[in-house]
């Protein structure tokens, strides 16, 4: 079968390999749609992220759904023809983090096309995939694969504004509004928030932020001083959800925070940023990190599934998998896209 692999130091080849079988408690799944993510591009263009390096030929992909094509005989949670997500994410259960039921800190995680450990974890673009049947989470007949795929995504920003709950009543500013800022203010409306306002430099993805239910959005490069008015009086949002990774996105907008207000930092920098430390300790400003997620990937297949979110603003297009590097290109390009798929 058909997989999109990353040789070193960052070719895409579409290759053939081996279909594996389906095993006790498994699933066979064709893969229908697959996002093609932020990690999937620094994999193509730049070979990995940070001290990430790919060492060995990689299958990407890790935001998937498809339709169950087979089933293990002791399977009873999914059947033949089911739409389902497929959760990447697979903790090992019997480490001391899966114990205290942190599991996306899992020491001996497996996660869908990862070049952290060494042997890589293979990823989930390719024309079946064969896994553990708890890690498909269900949706309606008929919906959307590329809307299924995007269970992902979703859980990122799900775990992450989890970390600064209750979010009842909150104004809230947006960093980054590229796929991840850009999912990030329907699950704020759904919980509750005030408002949200993404902000980012210029192109399409603020406009398609707005189509998801964002307040208004500012382009911080025409208008640099836009997030001026938000600084004063001490600051007028509650909460910053930083979507960017770039240090001069959080150190221009941390003025705009209230004291006592929170910053969850979903954006991941390609090395160090330098924070204003004095402004965090004299506004009384609470720090919080966010890696990946567990029990969200459920929710958001039920947000996704029932309807509860519209997300269809952030599909781009779907390229089929012969065009994979057509469609890494156009997902590169922050003025033309937000969300492409590949389908198999």
């Amino acid at each position: 079968m058909k997989a999109v692999v990353i040789h070193p130091p960052h070719e895409l080849r579409v290759e053939d390999t081996a279909l594996g079988e389906c095993g006790p408690g498994q699933a066979a799944v064709p893969i229908r749609a697959g996002g093609i993510c932020g990690s999937d591009l620094h994999y193509y263009r730049h070979g990995g992220f940070g001290a990430v390096r790919v060492k060995e030929p990689m299958v990407l992909g890790h935001e998937v759904a498809g339709e169950v094509l087979a089933v293990a005989p002791d399977v009873g949670r999914v059947k033949v023809g089911d739409r389902v997500a497929v959760n990447p994410s697979r903790p090992c259960g019997r480490c001391r983090y899966c114990a205290e039921r942190l599991f996306n800190h899992c020491e001996n995680m497996r996660f869908y096309g990862s070049a952290m450990p060494f042997p890589h974890i293979q990823g989930a673009f390719r024309e079946t995939l064969v896994c553990d049947a708890s890690q498909c989470e269900i949706g309606p007949p008929g919906i959307s694969f590329e809307l299924l795929a995007l269970c992902e995504p979703l859980s990122v920003v799900l775990h992450g504004i989890g970390r600064a709950a209750p979010l009842a009543g909150k104004r809230v500013l947006v960093t980054g509004s590229g796929p991840i800022g850009g999912l990030a203010a329907p699950p704020l409306r759904h919980g509750g928030a005030a408002g949200a306002v993404p902000t980012d430099v210029p192109g399409e993805p603020p406009s398609v932020a707005t189509r998801l239910g964002a307040d208004r959005t500012i382009d911080v490069a025409a208008e640099p001083e836009a997030l001026a008015a938000y600084a004063a009086g001490k600051g007028t949002f509650d909460l910053l959800v930083e979507c960017s990774g770039n240090g001069e996105a959080i150190r221009g907008a941390i003025p705009t925070l209230r004291p006592r207000g929170a910053i969850v930092q979903l954006g991941i920098a390609g090395g160090d940023v330098a924070l204003p430390l004095n402004t965090i300790v004299s506004k009384e400003l609470a720090l919080l990190g966010s890696f990946r997620f567990h029990e969200e990937f459920a929710t958001a297949a039920k947000l996704i599934g029932s309807g509860a979110l519209d997300l269809s603003p952030l599909l781009t297009g779907t390229y089929p998998v012969d065009q994979a590097i057509a469609a890494f290109e156009l997902a590169g390009d922050r003025r033309r896209a937000m969300k492409v798929h590949l389908a198999f």
